[in-house]
């Protein structure tokens, strides 16, 4: 076994029992936790794929601004067992039913997912991930929809300025 295929397993089985201790946690604080920690196994994942730049804007996008902002609401919404109603056993049921339907479309989708090889020929340079040609692709092939999604940015954070700008109080002379 190489030592990349020791990472991947260890890994894998970090996401995996972090992604459980989401679902399966009674404190929200700690099901977001497991979750940073199930972001950053997945940003390990993608360093072994050598794709580093999705790997740092998972960890800054994801476990970093994302998770800090769930942990706000969690916090500013005070959730403990006293305030959460009990959920009654129809609801449960529900529960239990639309997530083995749920199940069931993903091993279907599974099934019938074919892995071809055929057109995924990797050269071995060790340069498809790198952020050089996501640039140069980014720059080059899809320009015009970077520059209409950039003013579209623009015209949101505008927008986001104006409707939170206080209107100051007009004072009578």
């Amino acid at each position: 076994m190489s030592l990349h295929e020791i990472l991947f397993y260890f890994l894998s089985l970090m996401a995996l029992g972090c992604a459980l201790g989401v679902i399966l946690s009674r404190n929200p604080v700690k099901s977001v936790l497991f979750l940073i920690a199930t972001f950053f196994a997945i940003s390990g994942h993608y360093v072994l794929m050598n794709a580093q730049f999705l790997a740092i804007v998972n960890i800054i996008v994801y476990a970093g601004a994302i998770m800090v902002l769930f942990l706000f609401v969690i916090m500013l919404m005070n959730l403990n067992a006293d305030a959460e109603p009990q959920k009654s056993r129809l609801v449960q049921f529900a529960a239990v039913l639309s997530g083995g339907a749920l199940f069931l479309v993903i091993i279907a989708a599974l099934k019938t997912a074919g892995i071809h090889t055929e057109g995924n020929k990797i050269d071995g340079s060790g340069e498809i991930g790198l952020i050089h040609n996501l640039g140069q692709v980014l720059f080059r092939e899809y320009v015009l929809p970077f520059e209409v999604s950039s003013v579209l940015f623009l015209s949101a954070m505008i927008g986001a300025m104006v409707i939170g700008k206080k209107e100051e109080a007009k004072s009578e002379a």
